[in-house]
């Protein structure tokens, strides 16, 4: 039986991979089509992988149950394409029949989402269904006139607002074409060359082991944009290396999850939020993708500084020189080729204009020519041929989350802006901080990390774009700049406590209690925590404003990377302690300073404070001798 139910996983898993090269190479079908399409195949894998009852004695039950909602998810999306024209055309009333096929897509979603996702998420969604049905019960400014079950179902089923809006089709376009670009990459040897580098760039270095998670866990996150998933999977080889090597187990696991958190927000492949982002902000993904350089770098500088601070601090081992690859086996065009033609023909699909999808498909295609040509004669045609085929797999194993999650997210977006919740919400957030950017800025914050937690960070996002981004908006913010701020923010609460699950796989691995991993993670994301604020203080974070503003934000942000490290991590400069938090301090408001002044000063003392600290070292070094 198990062994059945493999096959049926991976037929289906590379179906939808099918599906997605297709559609990327040919262009999507007809808006509602191609998203009923893809749900119904994501559905379909997603019962297979997390069926009901597994290795219970009640299994067929399972089976049975989960036959009966595959079937009534196929009968869904069947009937949108069989009636795409008249759903287009007549804005039909709903009948008896639609209302079930409605109901019954919405318990699938919902069924699959706690499968896959948990029961948060889920229960967000079922609130706004029950919010938009009995608004008018409600008292006070929340309340509204309530709709009936007709509206609902033609809104939700028989147009492009519901289940069938943009983020379904966001789904089933952009997002899945980028994660069949990145399974393909990884399991053509992207995967082990990513690791390779990173060994050898941050073995040799003091906190070798937890540098070489940092970037790894940086690469690895740009390509799958899945903070849990990417602790999963590097941390299963970095975690026990930095164990081995007498890491502490909280930082070990603190590290792991906080670099992986990070690739969410580092381009050129962000995660799915961003593509999300692009559609709600109504820009390019490209200007997504420039804005979020920046942050991104100042992300990383932050982590890698905390580390080379603590390694220094704690005295922390480096990798041995005989665990490290060589130069010449990381530089061999085996394993370099493939990255760098798939990146070359994505980023030649974007200078040409082709839509985002349709780049994936160049890079793909580009990846596949080179993965051949460069293999034959190393490895057989059919082992080949397996690598290729595990990657359409494990891209139609990454689909069924996030189609499953953005589909229920498109509800729960639905139902806010059906019922004017966001707008209520933002102009009571304005009113209480009284149209104070500062205070409805940290007001955001804070709800941001509230709302995330337990979420994946795509649902976190859309959650709080829909309800929060206009607060910002409405006191002056730009847009891009407002939907980033709570997009750093959503990113962020998967390692903030008490609901922060990076920080719980990764404790995991280590074998050490998530409390204390947790603490450790908050201190190695703390610039994480302060980005946000930055871009509304300084436009240029977001490649806005012109050279000079662009020049400020830099410099403030690579102040920044170094003393809140310092800081936080208590290194010693000094003979006193508190000598060296004031001087922190001191530079880290200098940089924080708006005016260009500011960031300058701070420069300036930073390197008066490391020309003091080598001729010290120089000197201690003398008397040694």
């Amino acid at each position: 039986m198990t062994l059945k139910l493999a096959h049926v996983q991976r037929a289906f898993a590379v179906l939808v991979g099918l599906f997605v090269f297709y559609t990327a190479a040919t262009g999507p079908f007809e808006g509602l089509i191609q998203r009923a399409v893809f749900l119904a195949l994501v559905c379909l894998l997603g019962f297979s992988l997390y069926p009901l009852g597994a290795k219970k004695t009640w299994y067929r039950i399972g089976l049975m149950i989960d036959a009966v909602l595959s079937s009534v998810a196929v009968a869904a999306c069947a009937y949108i394409v069989v009636n795409y024209d008249r759903i287009m055309t007549e804005l039909p009333w709903a009948t008896t029949l639609d209302l079930a096929l409605n109901a019954g897509l919405v318990v699938v979603i919902l069924e699959l989402g706690r499968r896959t996702v948990g029961l948060i998420f889920p229960l967000l969604v079922v609130t706004s269904l029950l919010y938009a049905y009995f608004g008018n019960y409600i008292p006070g400014d929340l309340g509204h006139r309530g709709f009936d079950i007709l509206f609902m179902t033609e809104t939700l089923y028989l147009g492009d607002l519901g289940i069938w809006g943009m983020l379904t089709g966001v789904a089933a376009t952009i997002i899945a074409a980028f994660v069949l670009f990145g399974a393909v990459l990884l399991h053509t040897g992207g995967g082990q060359s990513f690791m390779d580098i990173a060994m050898r760039l941050g073995g040799r270095q003091p906190g070798g082991a937890a540098k070489i998670a940092t970037i790894a866990s940086g690469m690895f996150g740009m390509i799958s944009g899945s903070a849990v998933a990417n602790v999963a999977t590097t941390g299963n080889f970095t975690i026990p290396m930095m164990v081995r090597l007498g890491y502490p187990r909280p930082f070990a696991a603190a590290v792991e999850a906080v670099a992986s958190t990070g690739g969410q927000i580092a381009p050129p492949i962000m995660g799915a939020a961003a593509f999300v982002m692009a559609e709600i902000v109504g820009v390019p993904y490209v200007t997504i993708l420039f804005a979020a350089i920046i942050p991104a770098i100042l992300f990383y500088g932050s982590v890698f500084m905390t580390v080379h601070f603590v390694a220094i601090r704690r005295e922390l081992a480096v990798v041995p020189e005989d665990e490290l690859p060589r130069w010449s086996t990381i530089l061999q065009p085996r394993k370099l080729l493939p990255i760098v033609c798939a990146l070359g023909g994505l980023g030649v699909g974007i200078f040409l204009g082709r839509s985002v999808a349709t780049s994936a498909f160049y890079g793909i295609c580009s990846l596949l020519v080179i993965f051949v040509v460069t293999s034959w004669g190393q490895i057989s045609l059919k082992e080949m041929c397996s690598k290729i085929v595990a990657g359409l797999e494990d891209a139609g194993r990454g689909m069924v989350i996030i189609g499953v999650l953005l589909a229920g997210a498109q509800i729960l977006v639905s139902m806010i802006n059906m019922t004017g919740v966001g707008v209520t919400l933002s102009s009571m957030i304005v009113a209480i901080s009284g149209d104070q950017v500062a205070i409805v800025s940290i007001i955001v914050a804070l709800v941001c990390l509230v709302m995330g937690m337990g979420l994946p960070t795509t649902a976190a996002y859309v959650l709080v774009a829909a309800v929060l981004a206009p607060a910002m908006t409405a006191v002056g913010v730009d847009p891009l700049v407002a939907h980033l701020f709570v997009f750093y923010y959503a990113t962020v609460s998967v390692i903030t406590p008490p609901v922060c699950v990076a920080v719980f796989v990764g404790a995991g691995i280590a074998g050490t209690n998530w409390l204390p991993a947790a603490i450790e993670a908050m201190r190695f994301g703390a610039v994480t925590y302060l980005v946000p604020f930055l871009l509304v203080i300084y436009p240029g974070m977001t490649m806005q404003g012109g050279g000079l503003s662009i020049l400020n934000a830099v410099l403030s942000g690579g102040v920044l990377i170094i003393t809140i490290p310092w800081l936080l991590s208590r290194a010693r400069f000094f003979t006193y302690p508190h000598a060296d938090k004031a001087l922190a301090i001191v530079i880290t408001g200098l940089a924080l300073w708006p005016h260009f002044a500011g960031p300058v000063c701070a420069i300036l003392l930073l390197l008066i404070l490391w020309n003091i600290q080598k001729r010290q070292a120089n000197k201690s070094a003398s008397e040694g001798a």
